[in-house]
């Protein structure tokens, strides 16, 4: 009876010895030149698609092998679809200063000129390496239910330092490029 006194006891005052999780955030970076094109136009970001696999809150790299890691206890601050849509929104925001933007979804009441929809469709990151960010986008006219851009970039940015913070810091610069390759055929419309 003692024995088992004491594994009960032993049991309920071990110590801990997980490390602490540790959460990363995507930051709005200076994005370069502003354009000053479309005054008072609203524009709706999102949705924001990214795929399955990165659908979770640890952050997702590649070894070697080309074989998904998920790092337990580096993990996102936030949804990634969500995150990227508001860092995209931020810069677009930087970069288009004269426009009205707002995320998806927005109240049906905002009358909202031009929607941007974008799909992640290749998010690899190898710590050591590089990120390999891969975009579907497409401007649609919302008042006339009609695509008027439809484009896919590519990007390929140097993981520096090659840590999860880097990793974050990477993705941020990469969306500041999305951001601008976005903001640029929007001036055209």
């Amino acid at each position: 009876m003692i024995l088992g006194f004491s594994l009960i006891i032993s049991g309920c005052l071990s110590i801990p010895t997980s490390p602490t999780p540790r959460f990363y955030a995507l930051t709005a970076i200076n994005a370069g030149k502003s354009l000053n094109a479309l005054p008072g136009v609203i524009i709706g970001v999102g949705p924001v698609k990214i795929p399955e696999y990165e659908d979770r809150p640890q952050i997702v790299t590649m070894d070697q092998a080309k074989m998904l890691q998920f790092a337990q206890f580096d993990r996102w601050g936030e949804s990634l679809d969500l995150g990227l849509a508001r860092l995209i929104r931020e810069d677009l925001t930087m970069i288009l200063p004269k426009t009205k933007l707002t995320l998806y979804p927005w109240n049906p009441l905002i009358p909202v000129k031009y929607q941007v929809n974008i799909e992640i469709v290749q998010l690899n990151s190898e710590l050591d390496q590089d990120m390999v960010f891969v975009v579907q986008w497409v401007i649609i006219d919302v008042e006339k239910s009609k695509t008027m851009i439809m484009k896919r970039s590519e990007f390929r940015h140097a993981i520096n330092p090659h840590s999860y913070n880097g990793l974050a810091q990477t993705l941020s610069t990469a969306c500041v490029s999305l951001s601008n390759q976005i903001a640029q055929a929007l001036a055209t419309l």
